[in-house]
Protein backbone atom coordinates (compact mmCIF):
# COMPACT_ATOMS: atom_id res chain seq x y z
CA UNK A 1 0.00 0.00 0.00
CA UNK A 2 1.40 3.46 -0.73
CA UNK A 3 1.52 6.55 1.73
CA UNK A 4 -1.05 8.19 -0.14
CA UNK A 5 -3.58 5.29 0.62
CA UNK A 6 -2.21 4.93 4.16
CA UNK A 7 -3.03 8.46 4.87
CA UNK A 8 -6.35 7.79 2.85
CA UNK A 9 -7.49 5.30 5.09
CA UNK A 10 -6.79 6.92 8.16
CA UNK A 11 -9.24 9.71 7.02
CA UNK A 12 -11.80 7.16 6.27
CA UNK A 13 -11.22 4.41 9.30
CA UNK A 14 -10.63 5.71 13.12
CA UNK A 15 -9.75 2.63 14.03
CA UNK A 16 -6.17 2.57 12.14
CA UNK A 17 -3.96 4.93 14.50
CA UNK A 18 -5.45 2.85 17.90
CA UNK A 19 -2.99 0.32 16.18
CA UNK A 20 -5.61 -2.29 15.84
CA UNK A 21 -4.16 -5.00 13.42
CA UNK A 22 -5.48 -8.28 11.45
CA UNK A 23 -7.08 -11.42 13.54
CA UNK A 24 -7.10 -9.47 17.04
CA UNK A 25 -9.96 -10.32 19.54
CA UNK A 26 -11.52 -7.34 21.00
CA UNK A 27 -14.32 -7.21 23.43
CA UNK A 28 -16.26 -4.39 24.40
CA UNK A 29 -17.34 -3.30 27.66
CA UNK A 30 -20.02 -0.58 28.62
CA UNK A 31 -21.40 -0.25 24.83
CA UNK A 32 -24.36 2.10 24.45
CA UNK A 33 -26.19 4.07 22.33
CA UNK A 34 -24.04 7.22 22.37
CA UNK A 35 -20.78 4.91 21.22
CA UNK A 36 -18.78 5.69 17.97
CA UNK A 37 -20.55 3.25 15.72
CA UNK A 38 -18.01 3.99 13.03
CA UNK A 39 -14.98 3.53 15.14
CA UNK A 40 -16.65 -0.12 16.20
CA UNK A 41 -17.30 -0.84 12.33
CA UNK A 42 -13.51 0.41 11.68
CA UNK A 43 -11.59 -1.82 14.43
CA UNK A 44 -14.00 -4.80 12.63
CA UNK A 45 -12.90 -3.99 9.50
CA UNK A 46 -9.08 -4.25 10.36
CA UNK A 47 -9.68 -6.82 12.68
CA UNK A 48 -11.56 -9.20 10.27
CA UNK A 49 -13.60 -10.36 13.31
CA UNK A 50 -16.57 -8.62 14.93
CA UNK A 51 -16.15 -7.54 18.52
CA UNK A 52 -17.22 -9.70 21.06
CA UNK A 53 -19.37 -8.59 24.10
CA UNK A 54 -19.32 -8.29 27.64
CA UNK A 55 -20.63 -12.32 27.71
CA UNK A 56 -17.45 -13.59 25.82
CA UNK A 57 -16.04 -16.31 27.53
CA UNK A 58 -12.49 -15.74 26.35
CA UNK A 59 -9.65 -13.85 26.80
CA UNK A 60 -9.19 -10.53 24.38
CA UNK A 61 -6.24 -9.10 22.86
CA UNK A 62 -7.92 -5.65 23.20
CA UNK A 63 -10.60 -4.54 25.40
CA UNK A 64 -12.54 -1.66 24.34
CA UNK A 65 -13.91 0.05 27.01
CA UNK A 66 -16.30 2.78 26.89
CA UNK A 67 -16.69 4.63 30.46
CA UNK A 68 -18.77 7.69 31.18
CA UNK A 69 -18.53 9.46 34.43
CA UNK A 70 -22.01 8.16 35.76
CA UNK A 71 -20.96 4.76 34.88
CA UNK A 72 -19.23 3.78 38.91
CA UNK A 73 -15.68 3.42 39.86
CA UNK A 74 -13.15 3.91 37.09
CA UNK A 75 -10.66 1.89 38.85
CA UNK A 76 -12.93 -1.01 39.40
CA UNK A 77 -13.97 -1.21 35.61
CA UNK A 78 -10.03 -1.14 34.84
CA UNK A 79 -9.47 -4.19 37.50
CA UNK A 80 -12.01 -5.73 35.94
CA UNK A 81 -10.97 -5.48 32.25
CA UNK A 82 -7.52 -6.92 33.22
CA UNK A 83 -8.71 -10.27 33.55
CA UNK A 84 -10.42 -9.89 30.31
CA UNK A 85 -7.43 -9.36 28.37
CA UNK A 86 -4.46 -11.77 27.05
CA UNK A 87 -1.04 -11.34 28.43
CA UNK A 88 0.48 -8.76 26.86
CA UNK A 89 -3.34 -7.21 26.16
CA UNK A 90 -4.55 -3.45 25.92
CA UNK A 91 -7.02 -1.69 27.25
CA UNK A 92 -8.51 0.91 25.07
CA UNK A 93 -10.31 3.26 27.56
CA UNK A 94 -12.74 5.60 25.28
CA UNK A 95 -14.27 8.32 27.20
CA UNK A 96 -16.21 11.49 26.44
CA UNK A 97 -14.61 14.38 24.94
CA UNK A 98 -14.36 17.67 27.16
CA UNK A 99 -18.34 19.48 27.35
CA UNK A 100 -20.22 16.27 26.62
CA UNK A 101 -21.70 14.43 29.02
CA UNK A 102 -20.47 11.70 31.10
CA UNK A 103 -16.52 14.14 30.57
CA UNK A 104 -13.75 12.32 32.97
CA UNK A 105 -11.56 14.17 33.75
CA UNK A 106 -7.56 13.27 32.96
CA UNK A 107 -6.59 13.12 36.06
CA UNK A 108 -9.41 10.82 37.34
CA UNK A 109 -8.43 8.71 34.29
CA UNK A 110 -4.65 8.76 35.34
CA UNK A 111 -5.46 8.03 38.67
CA UNK A 112 -7.50 5.23 38.23
CA UNK A 113 -5.10 3.89 35.74
CA UNK A 114 -1.97 3.39 38.28
CA UNK A 115 -4.00 2.20 41.06
CA UNK A 116 -5.48 -0.76 38.79
CA UNK A 117 -1.90 -1.19 37.54
CA UNK A 118 -2.14 0.35 33.92
CA UNK A 119 0.24 2.75 32.25
CA UNK A 120 -1.31 5.32 29.85
CA UNK A 121 1.05 5.33 26.32
CA UNK A 122 -1.10 7.67 24.35
CA UNK A 123 -4.28 9.72 23.98
CA UNK A 124 -6.04 9.79 20.53
CA UNK A 125 -9.65 11.27 19.08
CA UNK A 126 -11.29 8.70 18.65
CA UNK A 127 -14.39 10.29 16.93
CA UNK A 128 -16.45 13.18 17.48
CA UNK A 129 -17.47 12.90 20.51
CA UNK A 130 -14.98 10.55 22.25
CA UNK A 131 -11.44 10.44 23.12
CA UNK A 132 -9.49 7.43 23.68
CA UNK A 133 -6.39 5.99 25.82
CA UNK A 134 -4.40 3.10 25.70
CA UNK A 135 -3.72 1.09 28.53
CA UNK A 136 -0.95 -1.44 28.83
CA UNK A 137 -0.26 -2.93 32.15
CA UNK A 138 4.13 -3.38 33.34
CA UNK A 139 5.85 -5.96 31.71
CA UNK A 140 5.79 -8.86 33.76
CA UNK A 141 9.28 -9.12 34.70
CA UNK A 142 9.64 -5.69 36.23
CA UNK A 143 7.66 -6.11 39.34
Amino acid sequence: MSATADHAEERTNPAVRLGFVPGQVVQEIGYDEDVEQELREGIEAITGQEIVDEDYDDVADVVLLWFRDEDGDLTDALVDAIGLLEEGGVVLLLTPKTGRDGYVEPSDISEAAQTAGFSQTKTFSAGKDWSAGRLVTPKAGKR
